[in-house]
């Protein structure tokens, strides 16, 4: 139904039934969409402003009436009231140009405006008593802090390590690593090797790297300058990802660097932290930097990827324990949780525990971890309720690993990208304050036009880096679900293109589930003899210790040891650079371990010997005290002497 008015508004007019609590609620939502643009009355108002309009027609739909007097109902209506959005517009073209799209709106229209007691109800349990468009300045000031509290965890957790994995007298050292790519690549290894160590590979420039990062990570959590902090971090922990080779290798790595990178599109590009300081509940300045819906989007499907994936991989790896068995569901096949807590890398005391919870239980905790990695993240997309809902069960999923695991920064980092699922009405910030436009206000004053304009630009660049990610992304995804599919010739060597920089990865924890502990222990002896272990800060050894919690940190080489009994030495050769920095008495790598059992001078000789590890049982427990069980299976590694290195 189409009519023109005699007496048309000066500005465009939507009219709604004020006794609609339905209507009231999603009108409240378009007023903030069209911004001032489109004034809002109901019928009981202004019905006889407009006697060309029969009363009955206003209770039925709502109306809009254009300034040039042409007027429109129900879901046209609609529409064209949104198109006062720029980011809307497509819906009244939409209305206008897609074959069927009218009829579709308007059936759907018809239906919901005969059951709006119905709908009221729907959108209550799914929006709440708010269904305006979501703020996120809250999430962005605490996912912001966070990620330079997590940042500052790595920086710390790699300088007291850096000499021993990497230094001049570490395990593998950067300063003959790099060289030696140099000399068999060419000039091709500053691209697929991108670090600030070509410049400088010395001891002191490591600890540069490390001591930056962490006054930057500083910076970053009082709000100075946060995009510029995060460009600076980025940089210096890639460089620091680069020279650490195997030791810097892990999915968290990555995740971190991937999530620091996107979030510079997310942060706003000021000097002094206006908008990050004030406190929750309070409400942000007027001259707060809008947020990058855009830099917001490459997060939350950073989060999807993340945790789909992680998901997806198990499901589809072939391993029965995650409950596939004979191409089908098993409730009895979902044992992973059988072999978990004892053959994961670094168990907490509280693993030991769980591992004597009951089978039911364990079975249930890996069906409730499948639907939380798989199904849950789907709902990061969905209205607020929901959408909370998800960010509560997936930080309840990592709070649950965490405390069963040392999985170093990786539980606090994936809750901080959670964070952003929370927005500003759950928190109770009052958003009559809140400007996300402030370049665009009328009375917009040049200073601050001019600092909105880095936040623009910073907002077309989060559009090109969805645009550039979007096909290696869509990739990751689809080898999840089908780990045998190879990407075509041009998107494998467009991916090679940017996998040097981590800035898009692949993700997916325990594909294969380990159903053994092998574990490596290392020997010394003056006379071959008699032989010392050298004990690991937190990897099993004596079996009387219980084990550790070391999280956030990470003993990285305790990591790989776990690593490295799962493959064969040849396929470790930073292995025989331990050995012979043992054998040599090197303080840095020695630092790496609880103590050192050689105090006045090295060992003659080194061995590596293979142990079955096991988690003792309740009365084993009882009876000899010990957490662990272990039987010798064989040599890991022949004796080596330091006759043999001379």
């Amino acid at each position: 139904m189409h009519l023109r008015v005699s007496n048309p508004p000066p500005k465009p007019l939507m009219i709604w039934d004020g006794d609609c609590h339905f209507c009231k609620r999603w009108i409240e939502r378009w007023r903030e969409i069209t911004a001032g643009k489109v004034d809002y009355a109901t019928y009981q108002e202004a019905a006889s402003r407009f006697p060309e309009i029969p009363v009955k027609q206003f209770m039925r739909a709502v109306a809009f009436i254009d300034s040039d007097g042409r007027t429109f109902f129900a879901a046209e209506a609609v529409y064209r009231s949104l198109r006062y959005r720029s980011s809307r517009k497509w819906l009244a073209w939409s209305y206008d140009h897609v074959p069927g799209f009218a009829g579709i709106s308007e059936s759907a229209y018809k239906f919901i405006a005969r059951r709006r007691s119905l709908g009221s109800a729907f959108t209550r349990l799914f929006w709440g008593k708010d269904v305006r468009p979501p703020t996120y300045f809250w999430a962005r000031r605490w996912f912001l802090r966070m990620l330079g509290f997590v940042y500052l965890i790595a920086f710390v957790s790699l300088w007291v390590q850096v000499d021993g994995l990497v230094g001049r007298n570490g395990m593998s050292p950067v300063n003959q690593f790099l060289p030696a790519v140099r000399q068999q690549l060419g000039q091709d290894a500053y691209f697929l090797l991108p670090t600030l160590c070509w410049f400088d590979s010395s001891n002191g420039f490591l600890h540069f790297l490390c001591g930056g990062g962490v006054i930057l990570s500083f910076v970053l959590l009082l709000g100075i300058a946060p995009a510029l902090s995060l460009v600076l971090l980025f940089i210096f922990y890639l460089s620091l990802t680069v020279a650490g080779q195997v030791f810097l290798n892990f999915q968290w790595d990555v995740l971190l660097l991937e999530t620091g990178f996107l979030s510079i599109f997310l942060a706003p590009w000021r000097l002094w932290p206006r908008e990050l300081m004030w406190w929750s509940g309070s409400a942000p300045p007027a001259i707060a930097s809008p947020v990058s819906r855009a830099g917001l989007f490459l997060l939350k499907f950073l989060l999807f990827k993340l945790m789909l994936m992680s998901g997806v991989v198990k499901l589809t790896s072939g391993d029965d324990s995650w409950g596939w068995l004979n191409h089908s569901f098993h409730w009895s096949a979902l044992t992973a949780l059988d072999y978990h807590y004892w053959s994961q890398p670094l168990p907490t005391v509280f693993a030991w525990w769980a591992d004597k919870s009951p089978e039911w239980f364990k079975h249930f905790s890996v069906a409730f971890c499948l639907a939380v990695e798989v199904i849950v993240p789907f709902f990061i997309w969905s209205p607020r309720r929901p959408r909370l809902f998800a960010a509560g069960l997936m930080i309840f999923l990592q709070i649950v690993i965490a405390l069963t695991g040392n999985y170093c920064f990786f539980n606090l980092l994936t809750i901080a990208l959670c964070l952003l699922l929370i927005d500003d009405s759950v928190v109770g910030t009052d958003r009559r304050t809140v400007r996300l436009h402030v370049a665009n206000a009328p009375n917009a004053s040049p200073a601050r036009t001019g600092r909105a304009l880095p936040n623009r630009l910073c907002q077309y660049a989060a559009i090109a880096v969805i645009i550039v990610t979007l096909p290696i992304n869509g990739w990751l995804i689809l080898s999840a679900f089908k780990p045998q599919s190879r990407p075509p010739s041009w998107l494998a060597n467009y991916y090679g293109q940017l996998e040097a920089f981590r800035i898009v990865n692949g993700y997916g924890l325990f594909r294969v589930m380990t159903k053994d502990r092998d574990e490596i222990v290392i020997e010394g002896s003056a006379n071959a003899i008699d032989w010392l272990p050298y004990e690991f800060k937190w990897k099993p050894g004596d079996v009387k210790r219980p084990p550790g919690w070391c999280a956030p940190h990470q003993s990285r080489l305790d990591w790989q040891m776990w690593f490295a009994a799962l493959e064969s030495p040849e396929q470790n050769p930073w292995l025989v650079g331990l050995i012979v920095r043992l054998l040599e008495g090197s303080r840095d790598v020695i630092g790496l371990f609880e103590h050192n059992p050689f105090p006045d001078k090295p060992p003659q000789y080194i061995r590596a010997m293979f142990y079955r590890y096991r988690f003792t049982n309740r009365e084993e427990r009882r009876q000899s005290g010990a957490w662990w069980k272990r039987q010798e299976l064989r040599e890991y590694l022949p004796t080596i002497s330091r006759d043999q290195l001379r």
